[in-house]
């Protein structure tokens, strides 16, 4: 790949989307500044993958910010609540589940905004799926389309500089299947990334949480074989 000077924030949790979109973000020439958080998450093995794939996929700097979410709680990712195991695809679509975090994405959306104006970079990426996923309200077109207004209201960058903000979300309309096919063809390697919501400590996969039962439903239909480490 060439040389660029283009640059981009890229949210990387270490999971297949987030792979994904940072491979998409590199083969469209971005120099990728990609931004993780240990948030008090109890899945916060993923982290360990995201430096994994930031390193596969030759991200121009990898950050990780600390930040407490236990301290509000109200989602089994960050309090002492059991993540749910074995829903149906039925089950999934209705109804925002547990593993919601709060303003999850809102945050850290606030913290890219914040690095991206300090790059003077322009484009923001996030993995974020409106047709495989969960349910929840931050991984909606409406809120990506709002949250780059606000961006565009909320930064010397674009007010005063001109430099108008692009919140990129090129999986949104994907079904899973479509983007481990996309991110295949872009060489990433899904055994280096971590879905599960309740890995242990190793980082193999429950194999039972929405998280995991999507992702597998995803390589089937891809008709990929499923590289995750599973429990024994």
């Amino acid at each position: 790949m060439e040389a660029t000077t283009k640059k981009a924030v890229v949210l990387l949790s270490g999971g297949l989307d987030s792979a994904t979109c940072l491979a998409m973000a590199r083969a469209e020439g971005y120099a990728a500044h990609a931004l993780s958080f240990r948030y008090g998450q109890r899945h916060a093995v993923e982290l360990e993958a995201a430096e994994r794939v930031a390193a596969a996929l030759g991200a121009a700097a990898h950050k990780v910010i600390d930040i407490d979410l236990r301290a509000f709680g109200g989602s089994a990712l960050t309090a002492d609540i059991p993540v749910p195991k074995g829903r149906s695809v039925s089950d999934m679509s209705h109804g925002i589940p547990i593993t919601y975090v709060p303003a999850r994405n809102t945050i850290f959306l606030s913290f890219a905004l914040a690095f991206a104006e300090v790059l003077a970079a322009q484009d923001i990426f996030i993995g974020v799926n409106a047709l495989d996923y969960s349910g929840y309200p931050d991984c909606r077109p409406k809120f990506i389309a709002a949250f780059e207004a606000l961006a565009n209201l909320a930064t010397k960058a674009a007010v005063e500089d001109g430099r108008r903000i692009t919140i990129h979300s090129p999986l949104i309309h994907l079904t899973k299947a479509e983007i481990i096919t996309r991110g295949a063809a872009l060489g990433v390697d899904y055994g280096l990334t971590l879905s599960c919501y309740d890995p242990d400590d190793d980082g193999a996969a429950c194999g039972a949480c929405d998280s995991c039962l999507l992702r597998a439903k995803g390589f089937r239909e891809a008709d990929l074989p499923d590289p995750t480490h599973y429990r024994s």
